[in-house]
């Protein structure tokens, strides 16, 4: 017996087994749900519960508290529908998302672009074709069956030239896959994908001024972005806004410095926490998703795209829309999850 999964307001339907979490079961069958860590850490996945009955599996209080269970919102990561169900999820588009593939990868480049950063650049199967919208992610499949997710630095027009991907890549010290990327793996090194994954990219069908909101390597999935309004004429004024710890955190400067002499409609705002006398930094400070509503105490007419740490997503959703009035369904976000915030 399986059950029938509804999202509204796209219409889109699925079916999952008994004991299947809602989210496996969309994944499987090419339903764009969104979703971070997929362990009920994050709570990316969380969405609202129309009908039916959906039971929990274990899953952290910061990613669904009882306030928000007993308010009829679930978590597709860990939920399991025990009757046929119908969720509320904007984020779901309609049907036609790009197949998810395996595929070898060959480590083409590794470029230190910081102390702690390093942009890896993949090159794919010449005799495949791997399509994604910018601001989706892959996964690459360890040898021991786990999994790491990393977001598309380039925008998906870079492919008709050569099959390749640019990741961006931050050293977690005692992290078991960035151990060995900035370690032991070397140029024409194979490596395993799975993917497009994920929900966030630019919706298209919108003519509202966006701000672009990106903490550490957060900014890669607005990198592909940027790129990808760029290549397309999309014209929509966007700011974005960058945060670092340290000036050296805002790794890609002249890229960025490139877009602004090419595209009029886009503004930037680098923001560092925690700048030293020695840094000479005279730019912003403090929290990046703060110097958004210093800027914009009024957000209910934009939309906002936000990738990056767990804490700088939470807190911009939250503060966005109950203090700057940004509709709950304006708000499109990545947030980061590592595997040591997932356990902790």
């Amino acid at each position: 017996m399986t059950f029938t999964i509804t999202v509204e307001p796209s219409g889109r339907t699925f079916t999952a087994e008994p004991d299947e979490a809602m989210l496996a079961a969309g994944i499987r069958q090419g339903i764009g749900l969104p979703y971070g860590c997929k362990d009920g850490a994050c709570g990316s996945c969380k969405c609202k519960l129309v009908s039916g009955s959906v039971v929990h599996g274990p899953h952290q209080p910061k990613a669904l508290n009882a306030e928000e269970e007993a308010a009829g919102y679930v978590l597709t990561c860990c939920g399991v529908a025990h009757s046929d169900v119908v969720l509320e999820s904007r984020q779901v588009t309609e049907a036609g998302a790009f197949p998810i593939k395996k595929m070898p990868a060959r480590v083409n480049t590794l470029e230190r672009a910081s102390h702690d950063v390093i942009v890896l650049r993949l090159q794919l199967p010449a005799s495949d074709t791997f399509q994604y919208h910018a601001g989706q992610y892959v996964e690459f499949l360890l040898r021991d069956g786990d999994r790491r997710s990393y977001s598309m630095a380039n925008a998906p027009h870079t492919q008709a030239t050569q099959p390749s991907l640019e990741l961006h890549l931050r050293h977690m010290p005692g992290g078991k896959f960035t151990d060995h990327v900035f370690g032991a793996m070397k140029e024409k090194d194979i490596l395993r994908i799975e993917g497009p994954y994920g929900s966030f990219f630019l919706r298209e069908d919108s003519d509202k001024p966006i701000v672009l909101l990106a903490s550490g390597t957060g900014f890669a999935p607005i990198k592909a972005v940027i790129e990808h309004m760029q290549h397309n004429g999309i014209a929509r004024a966007a700011t974005l806004y960058w945060g670092g710890r340290r000036p050296a955190d805002l790794y890609q400067r002249e890229w960025i410095e490139a877009r602004l002499a090419e595209m009029p409609n886009l503004r930037y705002v680098p923001v560092v926490s925690d700048a030293l006398p020695e840094d000479g930094w005279t730019g912003r400070t403090g929290f990046v998703h703060l110097a958004v509503l210093q800027d914009f105490p009024d957000l209910s007419g934009h939309e906002v795209y936000a990738c990056g740490a767990p804490i700088v997503v939470e807190s911009a959703h939250r503060d966005y829309v109950a203090l700057a009035g940004l509709p709950d369904e304006a708000f499109f976000a990545d947030s980061f999850t590592s595997a040591a915030d997932k356990l902790a």
